[in-house]
């Protein structure tokens, strides 16, 4: 099996190294020290499984998961996060709470050799996205590099097929995300579903003006215009108190 590591701490590194060495069957086929570096070495290799840690600069563990359109097997790595616990012990996705040892080390590589499942990786990253870490901003892929958007620079979210279109400050981008997903984690910013296919940053509305039968239009002050529907009015009435 090919795996790689990825932590931003070479002790880390050289202690899962260090360990491996007794996997006959394992080959290292890449070392990152952060996201960026991860997302590129998963790309060239195709690893079975990584061993990821969840904080890093740039960007954490999850949101470099997110990135990804197949992941590997992960096996996770964490001094301690509290969602993150919460998102293993309740999707079964194994993980090493630092420092481990070798024994709790090879029972993690057995549960991978024995359960190979990336289906819950989604309920994982799902989870942790309730972390207020996680919420403050949205990582996106542009072309070959990788934008951060803070959530206030957001202007609204648009339903684009298996996609959500952001649009932001810098302009539009597209992640593979649901709306529902959106409509979940961004709640506490006043963010509010207002039609099936759109989202609306609240801060940045101007006017409200009805349309067609049972529906408005919303302007906002950076002069785009988004559909309202009749239940996605009921919301907004209650979130902004009119």
């Amino acid at each position: 099996m090919k795996v790689i590591i990825i932590d931003d701490e070479p002790l880390a590194r050289s202690i899962i190294k260090e360990y491996l060495q007794s996997c006959k069957d394992a080959t290292l086929v890449a070392e990152c020290n952060d996201g960026f570096e991860g997302l590129k070495a998963i790309q060239q290799h195709k690893p079975d499984l990584i061993f990821l840690d969840i904080q890093m600069p740039k960007i954490n563990g999850f949101e470099m998961l997110e990135l990804i359109e197949n992941p590997p097997s992960v096996i996770f790595t964490t001094a301690f996060d509290e969602f993150a616990i919460k998102a293993f012990e309740s999707n079964a996705v194994d993980y090493l709470l630092k420092p481990f040892s070798k024994e709790r080390f090879e029972k993690a590589i057995d549960k991978y050799r024995n359960q190979q499942n990336t289906a819950s990786i989604e309920k994982v990253i799902e989870t942790a996205a309730e972390s207020a870490v996680q919420q403050n901003r949205v990582v996106v892929k542009d072309g070959n590099k990788i934008k951060i958007i803070p959530v206030h620079q957001i202007h609204f979210l648009e339903a684009a097929d298996d996609y959500v279109k952001i649009v932001s400050n810098d302009g539009s981008f597209l992640k593979k995300r649901t709306m529902s997903f959106f409509e979940k984690s961004l709640a506490q910013f006043q963010f509010v579903r207002v039609h099936r296919s759109f989202i609306v940053n609240t801060q940045l509305i101007t006017r409200i003006d009805a349309y067609e039968k049972d529906s408005h239009l919303l302007l906002l002050t950076t002069g785009e215009k988004i559909p309202v529907s009749k239940s996605g009015y009921a919301k907004l009435k209650e979130v902004l108190g009119i």
